[in-house]
């Protein structure tokens, strides 16, 4: 199939429910905060973890949505394995890739790897496969209000050896969450990129479904309850576009509805689209 010839902006919007929906590492995996205004956030990396999890699952790794970036994978592996496919006689150590095969060998990686044709990635490591800047951009998503981080302790009831069994008291541990978030993020996607990289209808297509059923895929404990809430996309009729992706942002608006004290549902905001006027050339499209 072709690239996509239309770009695309989008407005994204999930919430966490008694969770912790992206903790950061180096602070004992407390919710991510922006200090100054103790607003929640979660990071694009992310995001597209979770998107490609969904893939995953949704193709069974076959091709051409095999996913490049995978928990435990060796990505030099993976290089090398695109090197020898086309015949490059190369390796990682004494026989470097000339610019012609870095050059197939990257078209290669894009032809195979979903996230690599959607996101991009950087294949010079190893045998060399070259970078690939993705089509598929994703902001920082930030809470609508500031978030309430808590620190709570928790027991258990089992030892992991003998010399625990007669201690006074069960073994204690922590966990992060949030009584309740709502995170906005804002998404972009080239037409131009999506030519070099081979991002298709379908692949689009797939984003969207990734999307919205992703966090039905991706639950556990530690994160609570999230949900996709809104998804509007704004569709350009040409591959420049045809106006600023921050003035299309600005026509959805969400507002903590009038009396809530501290919001606990999707249900205490007011989301609001303004579909008047839309510049020529813009379709909105409402997908959640």
């Amino acid at each position: 199939m072709n690239p996509i010839i239309n770009r695309y902006d989008f407005v994204y919007l999930f919430d966490c429910k008694d969770g912790n929906p992206n903790g950061d590492p180096d602070a004992a995996n407390a919710p991510r905060i922006d200090p100054q205004d103790m607003h929640g956030l979660v990071s694009d990396v992310c995001l597209k973890r979770k998107i490609r999890n969904f893939v995953l699952l949704a193709k069974q790794a076959k091709e051409p949505f095999d996913i490049f970036v995978q928990q435990g994978a060796v990505l030099n592996d993976k290089i090398l394995d695109a090197h020898k496919g086309l015949g490059h006689d190369v390796d990682a150590k004494t026989k470097k890739a000339t610019r012609e095969q870095v050059g197939t060998a990257r078209n290669r990686m894009c032809q195979r790897y979903y996230d690599v044709r959607a996101f991009g990635a950087v294949m010079s490591t190893g045998a060399n496969a070259g970078q690939v800047r993705g089509p598929v951009q994703l902001s920082f998503s930030r809470s609508l209000d500031s978030i309430l981080p808590l620190d709570l302790s928790i027991t258990r009831m089992a030892v992991t050896d003998a010399k625990e069994a007669n201690a006074p008291n069960q073994t204690m541990g922590r966990k992060n969450l949030i009584p309740y978030g709502l995170y906005r993020c804002h998404g972009f996607i080239s037409a131009n990129l999506a030519a070099e990289t081979g991002f298709t209808d379908d692949d689009l297509g797939l984003l969207w479904e990734a999307l919205k059923n992703m966090f039905d895929h991706d639950r556990s404990a530690a994160r609570g309850t999230m949900a996709p809430q809104k998804l509007v996309v704004f569709k350009h009729s040409s591959t420049l576009g045809n106006a600023p992706a921050h003035k299309l942002f600005e026509r959805v608006q969400v507002k903590r509805k009038a009396g809530v004290a501290a919001a606990r549902l999707f249900a205490d905001y007011d989301f609001v689209i303004d579909r008047e006027a839309l510049p020529a050339g813009i379709e909105l499209m409402e997908l959640i």
